[in-house]
């Protein structure tokens, strides 16, 4: 699979190229971004996506922000693929104030958070882990039959060092 910037350009995998900067309240802005298509049942490309966003976040998010997101992007292509049946795409938006990151797949049944019992193992705790640590989160429905699009935002400020 092909790991690239949303705007079309390629890069190496583990080194983001960033978009051309974009203005925002008066001055300009580096805004990073990361596409992903995964095969349907392609488990093993959700490792694959957690370090591509981990690259992206190195050096410009704290690292217990970026230890969230990577559980968070974990938890939403990892049910994309095992509730869907389906593949899904990915994208992941970094700027200096937010990280936010996408997840899209091809059902249009909206995802259901509940609390699992204690018989359900480590099954079940995905969408109460993203409400629990995400900043905002929510789902989109897309034209029917299209599916939806499964979302989080992280405070994504830069870091000046290590917290």
């Amino acid at each position: 699979m092909r790991v690239g910037a949303k705007s079309g350009k390629p890069w190496t995998r583990g080194q983001p190229v960033p978009r051309e900067p974009s203005v925002e309240d008066g001055g300009a802005v580096d805004v990073l971004e990361i596409t992903r298509s995964v095969r349907r049942a392609d488990l093993k490309a959700v490792g694959e996506v957690r370090r591509a966003l981990r690259e992206l976040m190195r050096h410009r998010c704290r690292p217990d922000t970026a230890e969230v997101a990577e559980l968070l992007i974990t938890e939403l292509v990892t049910n994309a693929l095992v509730h869907t049946g389906q593949g899904a795409e990915v994208s992941a938006t970094l700027d200096a104030t937010r990280l936010r990151v996408e997840v899209r797949d091809y059902a249009n049944r909206p995802p259901r958070p509940y609390v699992p019992s204690a018989d359900d193992g480590t099954h079940g705790r995905g969408l109460v882990l993203v409400q629990a640590l995400a900043d905002a989160w929510g789902v989109d429905a897309l034209v029917p039959g299209r599916g939806k699009v499964v979302w989080f935002e992280l405070d994504g400020k830069a870091d000046a060092g290590p917290a």
